[in-house]
């Protein structure tokens, strides 16, 4: 059982999430407050396994509310759940103590798998920040194999993000305005690259990229 303490300054936001749990099984939501100071106090109170807490709040927000249960409490994990998407937002929070990061308008699918990885003390990072994020970190942060270090361009790095998270390259080719066969040749690039064997393989490393830098 994943017990939860959730912190959301929208009470609407907390009623949603709580109403799509109550009959799951494998998560119990036990309490929820809203902002920072409550949070705080209701974590040292009930030691949940999780956290989710937005980062905006009142009176404390999510940054030093993580901060304080992380130094108090290192064994609970947290999920920030949030509509920032800057790769300073999502920083703050990883050297605040999160392992996890999840913008509010995703679906209520990809919560449960952020709530699932998180709760085991694995990274989770939302899709749609985490390649945002990777552009800044993964040239100093990422070795692949034992010592070599794969530098991909800024293209990419971003090709890579959307193949993450599913997209063809026909797909990648209408969201990012260029030809359908660049898209192929960066993939191609990319295989020779990071010295993978297929097309299967990239992809598997792209998902892989998104929950281990």
């Amino acid at each position: 059982m994943i017990t939860i303490i959730m912190a959301e300054d929208h009470q609407m936001l907390i009623d949603g999430v709580k109403s799509f749990f109550e009959f799951d099984e494998n998560i119990d939501i036990i309490g929820a407050v809203n902002n920072g100071e409550e949070l705080v106090n209701l974590v040292g109170l009930k030691q949940p396994k999780l956290v989710i807490t937005d980062i905006r709040m009142p009176i404390m927000d999510g940054i030093q509310a993580t901060r304080i249960i992380k130094k108090n409490m290192p064994h609970i994990n947290v999920l920030a759940m949030t509509m920032f998407d800057q790769p300073d937002a999502i920083k703050q929070m990883l050297d605040a103590g999160a392992t996890g990061y999840i913008l509010k308008n995703s679906g209520i699918k990809m919560l449960s798998k952020a709530i699932a990885t998180v709760a085991e003390g694995k990274t989770f990072f939302d899709p749609n920040v985490a390649f945002n994020f990777m552009n800044n970190y993964i040239e100093d942060n990422v070795t692949i194999g034992k010592s070599d270090k794969v530098i991909l361009s800024n293209r990419e790095k971003e090709i890579l993000g959307l193949i993450a998270n599913g997209s063809t390259s026909k797909e990648i080719s209408e969201i990012l305005f260029i030809a359908k066969t660049t898209v192929d040749t960066h993939r191609k690039n990319m295989i020779r690259k990071l010295d993978l064997a297929s097309g299967n393989e990239l992809v598997k490393y792209a998902i892989d990229m998104k929950y281990q830098f």
